[in-house]
Order: C-alpha cells, then sequence, then structure tokens
C-alpha cells in the first residue's frame, strides 16, 4: 500500500500554521515509520500563495488533485472571503476518506454542507459566529478537536497539531503518534479544552447606571457578600424585580453572573500572583480550595495548579 496523501486547502492569508503544524507531524510520522503520508498544498490555482504572515507557499491545483486521503481545509482572518471555495471543497471531499479543517476553516466545511447534522469545533473565537451562519451544525466551542464519523474539526491554529496527532494515531497506532509528539515536544493529548485559552465571558451592558455601577461592583469585590438578597438590596429592588432586570439587561441571572465573575478573578489571581490556592478560593470568594478546583474542572477542564503553571505572568 502506498502513501496515504493528504491534501491541504489554503486561500490568499490562511493561517500559516495551520498548513505548517498538521504538515511536520505527518512529515515526522512518515520519518519515523519510513513512509506513510505525502502531502499536497492545493488551492483553486496552481502557483504561489502568500499567507497571512506574508510567507508565500507553491500550491498545486485542486484540479491536479489525485488519490486524495485526507481533505484538510485551514484556517485564517480571511476565511470568510473565500466562500466560494465551498462548491470544490464539496466536490474534493467526495473523493476523500476523511475531511478535517484546523481553525475558521470550519467555516468553508460548513458552507460545503459538510458539517449539517455534524458536532464540530472552531476557534473559540469564532464559535458563536459559526454557529449562528450555520443552524445545522452542532458547534462545541470547547473541545480541541473533534471527530464526528469522517469529518474531524479542530480549534484555532496550533490545535492543528493536536487534531493530526489523532489522525496518525488512528492511522498508524498510539505508539507512533506518541513518537511523533515526542519528538516534536508537543503533547500527545493536551489536557483540558480550549476555553482555559479564551478571554473573560461576553456579556450585555446594562442599559440602567445603577445596574451597571452594580456590575462593577460585583467584578471588583469577589469576596463580599454578592448572594440574591444582598445585590437586590443595594440595587434598592425586590428580589424578584432584581433577578428579572438583571438577567434581562446582562444575558445571565445574579447568581451565574457572579459565579462567572468568582471564576475569572480566580483566574486572574492564579495568572498574577504567587497566592497560595486556599487564599486565591478565600479572595475570590469562593470559599475552600475544594470549591475553587471543582471550579476549574468543571469550567476549564484543568486544576488551578496546572492553570497556573502555563499561564502564570510574571514582571520582569
Amino acid at each position: 500500500m502506498g502513501d496515504r496523501r493528504i491534501a491541504v486547502v489554503v486561500y490568499d492569508g490562511f493561517q500559516l500554521l495551520d498548513l505548517a503544524g498538521p504538515a511536520d507531524v505527518f512529515a515526522t510520522a512518515a520519518l519515523i515509520a519510513r513512509g506513510g503520508y505525502h502531502l499536497d498544498v492545493a488551492a483553486a490555482e496552481a502557483g504561489p500563495v502568500r499567507a497571512h504572515n506574508g510567507v508565500t507557499t507553491t500550491a498545486v491545483a485542486f484540479d491536479d488533485l489525485t488519490d486524495i486521503d485526507t481533505l484538510l481545509v485551514a484556517g485564517g482572518l480571511s476565511a470568510p472571503q473565500h466562500l466560494h471555495l465551498a462548491a470544490p471543497i464539496a466536490r474534493l471531499a467526495g473523493r476523500a476518506r476523511r475531511v478535517a479543517s484546523v481553525c475558521n476553516g470550519a467555516l468553508l466545511l460548513a458552507e460545503a454542507g459538510l458539517l449539517d447534522g455534524r458536532r464540530a469545533t472552531t476557534h473559540w473565537l469564532v464559535a458563536e459566529d459559526l454557529a449562528a451562519a450555520y443552524p445545522r451544525v452542532e458547534v462545541d466551542a470547547d473541545p480541541i478537536y473533534v471527530r464526528d464519523g469522517t469529518v474531524w474539526t479542530s480549534a484555532g491554529v496550533t490545535a492543528g497539531i493536536d487534531l493530526a496527532l489523532a489522525l496518525v494515531a488512528e492511522d498508524h497506532g498510539t505508539a507512533l503518534a506518541a513518537d511523533v509528539a515526542r519528538g516534536l515536544v508537543v503533547y500527545l493529548h493536551r489536557p483540558g479544552g480550549q476555553s482555559q485559552f479564551s478571554t473573560p465571558m461576553r456579556t450585555g451592558v446594562p442599559r440602567s447606571e445603577p445596574l451597571r455601577e452594580l456590575r462593577a461592583y460585583i467584578d471588583a469585590n469577589p469576596a463580599a457578600d454578592l448572594s440574591v438578597p444582598a445585590l437586590a438590596r443595594r440595587a434598592a429592588m425586590s428580589e424578584r424585580h432584581f433577578s428579572r432586570v438583571f438577567t434581562r439587561q446582562v444575558g445571565l441571572p445574579p447568581g451565574r453572573y457572579v459565579e462567572h465573575s468568582r471564576a475569572e478573578a480566580a483566574r486572574r489571581l492564579l495568572e498574577s500572583t504567587d497566592a497560595p490556592l486556599a487564599r486565591v478560593a478565600r479572595d475570590c470568594g469562593l470559599g475552600l480550595p475544594e470549591t475553587l478546583y471543582r471550579t476549574f474542572r468543571r469550567r476549564w477542564r484543568i486544576s488551578p495548579a496546572d492553570y497556573r503553571r502555563r499561564f502564570q505572568h510574571r514582571e520582569a
């Protein structure tokens, strides 16, 4: 049996790492196993294709591709400008054993109808947009990659490496994928989901000044009494009226907003201080280290200690 041919779809403005990361995974696997993969960079027209960072690669034309095993669509800031590629991508997908995307390359798969009725992921920044534009796609913003039948999708940028390792493991077993991961000095299975890399929650800005001030108070005082009765008194409203108005203007019930705000406060403390976990839990209003641990495992699928090791930043 010959090498499996991987065709990576690119276009002007694509994200170079969406190509380079998986390409190095497949090349390393072929080096270790003395064969197994051949990679083609493909575009609508043959010739040079410029990535977003200015690096140019040379592509073959879609029409020149033969014997496609895996069709992989790269993402990039310019992906929404290339929806016209959906039709040729759909045709190529019909000739491939499996189809995959990196980052918002999922947008092109969705436009081609290849994600209809399937679970998929993409970069956390554009997950809501993908779900809104393609309601037949079940978008899950947290996983590093998702497999649904013969269609694979991954989160943003470096997640293409995770995806490619999973494809190697499917083709040749976990042992070879682990050897590739060791050679590239990356995780074989990255712990946690992409929510650990995302920015704080996006909520509505309250229309009324008292609620804007109250939300600022919640965010600035996570260890205070932030129960609904206490917040309602501070807002000079009945509890029932306060809960209804807060939910309508902010987009979350007050109790859930407080939970989110305290979790974000804990994340900031872990990133910026060396405070013991017990103090972090107390200062952000979570009370006990066990509550802090459960909060991080539930929201980011990672322990507070592991989060600090990865994301703590120190002043020079």
